[in-house]
């Protein structure tokens, strides 16, 4: 048996792995994850097993041996290296890429250091150095031992500028034993611009409704018990179950062990913050992309160190270092966000429920909407199901909701995106100083551009794309960022009726601030998002009541809440309903519900305004009612019927090459290699798909072929894609080709 070993979690080892024969007595010992003693070089160093196996990849001969296998390792090290495994086993990927995943590499970053000066001699003796400075006119020591025997100590920045101290003279009095020097490690603190915009600096937390109050009594009686289990809180739209996560997180620290709260967006750190740092303090800190190389850094050793509670941040947040883990929340479970898009293609929910079992916590799971998946395991019982039915603020109740045909509209001669009656809302609701929020899932000005004369659609070069119009008059591909400039005349008829079709968040707002001129507008996309702090800036302002309008994306219909939101119209809600994916349906649902949940979370009652082509189709219909049950189980009905997750389980192969002809051949073997699987497998039966063209079949000059295989079994799948994996490993035909796994993709290809 032999194992492959990275020697060290650091920057230059994770891509090298070697590989050391396990000798007979260590071999019930030597699992994934454990650490152990090796030779290498001249000495002997400490590694981790991340992977076994029975063959050896190198000359036996030039294999050693281990040396010995620990039974005390760094046991955050060891339960993260199980968790790649875990990864790279069930979604795939190599185990590098999973190592990266969960053990993001640790470049060096130089630390912050606050520095200052004390006084270090008696009083007495550093008098008389004072006296011997005035009196040989030495002015600079003169000046810093009269600040000292005043102050004792001083900051450096106040020696150094203020006081105009040259280094010379400081020297000179460290030298002499009268001064020293202090220094400390200073956290780059990623809170302080959050927390700088808080207006409220003082939040009393509501009291425990019923409800809530039964469903914290459970869970924490399980936890005190030493129970770890999966829960599933269904709470309707502003049912307070961020409450009810306090609650139970209030009880897991106080019990001396740490959180992970997941959130699906930067967008939703800044509100979920605020509410966090009022009840914990600075011992909750946040981690995600936007932070700086050193603030991320920073916060993982402070969570290593045990000098934080809580960790809140969207997917990679799952993976910090907390040495005591007794608890992981994923807000808003039912979030495309959780799902990888890069290899590996891992969902959240399932590596936080593995990372759970390995270091004995418990995951909560929370959601208005949660996904078939969450919810079909709950009615199964593999989670524990709790629900919310009524608003949490007292006198609120659900929003009234109101479903515009846009066939009509049309049919009465209204060509405008706003429906007379939605326009007529937005006017009362500015007469009366309420706030609206208007939910379009397109960003940029305009859908396409296209010619009316040909036909011809404007294409990015690079991918087999439409360009999106911007307001500046250029054309943005939104997968490769290339960018060019509207032409005045069609590039392959010559005519001039080249224009824009369909809208998008720019040409929302400039619609808006021509029909309401009197209204505070804001806009919140991926283009008004790009710096920093542009997520708190525009929520803050919001929030502040610095405009009436807020037009956004998606980003702006999860968990936010805005009390003097009134009304909330969603223009366009059959986007996402035609969109190429079997889960059109579900996520429309979960956008349109989500959406209406934003009206009338404080005392004001709530409209909703829902403008369709489609105002029968069920997912429609159930979101206007806040019907999931409705909905779960029509969907439930067609994903039984057509073989699609959870009524049964997806492999995807994207297959990926700057050559088209390697991508088609490379697709087609694959195709044939799993039909051989099949065939070795007594009775196993699969549907496979493919191979074909991808929907984008060609993204910045890549070409993309997918193959699809269903089968109920989830191991079967898992089984097939270990084999393709040691097919393309050995098979010559693979050179520049890509080929990626996924289970049950989140969205279409």
């Amino acid at each position: 048996m032999y194992a492959d070993i990275i020697v060290d979690i650091s920057a230059g080892q994770l891509d090298k792995t070697y590989q050391y024969r396990i000798p007979e007595k260590f071999a019930a010992q030597a699992v994934i994850g454990a650490p152990v003693l090796i030779p290498f070089g001249n000495r002997q160093r400490k590694g981790y097993i991340v992977d076994l196996s029975e063959e050896p990849k190198i000359e036996e001969a030039r294999i050693k041996p281990l040396i010995a296998v620990e039974e005390r390792g760094k046991v955050i090290e060891s339960n993260m290296i199980t968790l790649a495994y875990f990864i790279r086993e069930n979604f795939g990927g190599t185990m590098n890429a999973a190592l990266h995943t969960v053990l993001p590499v640790k470049k060096e970053v130089r630390q912050v250091e606050k520095k200052k000066l004390v006084l270090a001699a008696e009083r007495a003796v550093a008098g008389d150095a004072l006296a011997q400075a005035v009196k040989k006119k030495h002015v600079a020591k003169e000046r810093l031992l009269r600040e000292l025997l005043a102050e004792c100590e001083l900051p450096w920045e106040v020696v150094t500028e203020k006081l105009a101290i040259p280094q010379s003279t400081i020297k000179s009095l460290v030298t002499a034993g009268l001064v020293r020097v202090e220094s400390m490690t200073q956290y780059r603190n990623p809170m302080a611009g959050i927390v700088e915009k808080d207006k409220v600096q003082q939040r009393i937390a509501p009291p425990l409704t019923k409800e809530q109050q039964n469903i914290v009594t459970e869970i924490v009686k399980d936890y005190t018990e030493g129970l770890r289990k999966t829960y599933l809180l269904r709470g309707v739209t502003g049912s307070g179950k961020t409450e009810v996560y306090l609650s139970v997180i209030e009880e897991v620290v106080r019990q001396g062990r740490q959180v992970i709260m997941l959130i699906p967006e930067i967008a939703l750190t800044y509100q979920t913050v605020l509410r966090f740092y009022h009840r914990f303090g600075d011992r909750v800190s946040i981690l995600n992309s936007r932070m700086s190389q050193g603030e991320r850094y920073d916060q993982s050793l402070r969570a290593e160190r045990g000098e934080i509670d809580i960790m809140i941040g969207p997917r990679s947040a799952l993976f910090t270092p907390f040495p005591k883990l007794g608890l992981i929340i994923l807000d808003e479970e039912h979030e495309n966000s959780y799902k990888s898009e890069m290899p590996p293609k891992y969902h959240a929910r399932e590596v936080a429920v593995k990372r759970a079992e390995l270091e004995g916590a418990s995951v909560l799971l929370g959601s208005a909407t949660p996904s078939l998946e969450a919810y079909n395991k709950a009615l199964q019982g593999e989670y524990r199901l709790f629900t919310l039915t009524g608003r949490a603020v007292e006198g609120a109740r659900l929003p009234q909701v109101e479903i515009v045909d846009l066939r009509e509209e049309l049919k009465e001669g209204n060509r405008s995106i706003f429906s007379r009656s939605l326009r007529e809302k937005i006017t009362e609701r500015l007469a009366k100083k309420e706030q609206i929020m208007l939910f379009m899932n397109r960003r940029g000005y305009a859908g396409f551009v296209s010619c009316r004369s040909c036909g011809h659609v404007m294409k990015c070069p690079h991918c087999d794309i439409s360009m999106t119009e911007h307001s500046n008059g250029t054309l943005v591909c939104h997968y490769c960022g290339h960018t060019i400039g509207k032409p005045p005349n069609c590039p392959v008829c010559g005519s001039k009726y080249i224009a824009a079709f369909g809208t998008g968040t720019q040409k929302i707002e400039e619609l808006v601030r021509r029909e309401f001129p009197q209204a505070r507008v804001l806009r919140m996309d991926a283009d008004t998002t790009r710096t920093k702090d542009s997520y708190e800036d525009i929520l803050s302002a919001f929030s502040c009541k610095e405009a009436d309008i807020l037009i956004g994306t998606q980003m702006i219909v999860k968990g936010h809440d805005f009390p003097m939101v009134t009304l909330v119209g969603i223009l366009a809600a059959d986007l996402s309903l035609n969109s190429n994916d079997y889960r059109a349906a579900e996520r429309t649902f979960e956008l349109l519900a989500q959406a209406a949940g934003r009206a009338g979370r404080g005392e004001r009652a709530g409209e909703v305004l829902i403008q369709t082509y489609q105002p029968e189709h069920y997912s429609i219909q159930a979101a206007a009612k806040e019907d999931y049950e409705g909905f779960f189980a029509q969907e439930m009905a067609y994903r039984r019927a057509v073989a699609y997750p959870p009524a049964a389980n997806i492999l995807a192969m994207l297959v990926l090459s700057p050559k088209e002809e390697l991508a088609e051949a490379a697709a087609a073997l694959l195709a044939g290699a799993t039909e051989q699987f099949v065939r070795e497998q007594e009775g196993l039966e699969i549907t496979l798909i493919g191979p074909v063209p991808a929907s984008l079949a060609k993204a910045n000059d890549i070409y993309r072929r997918m193959i699809y295989v269903k089968q109920e079994d989830y191991n079967l799948l898992v089984a097939l894609k270990n084999f393709l994996e040691g097919y393309i490993l050995y098979s010559e035909n693979f050179k520049n080709v890509n080929v990626q796994f996924d289970f049950n993709p989140m969205s279409g290809y």
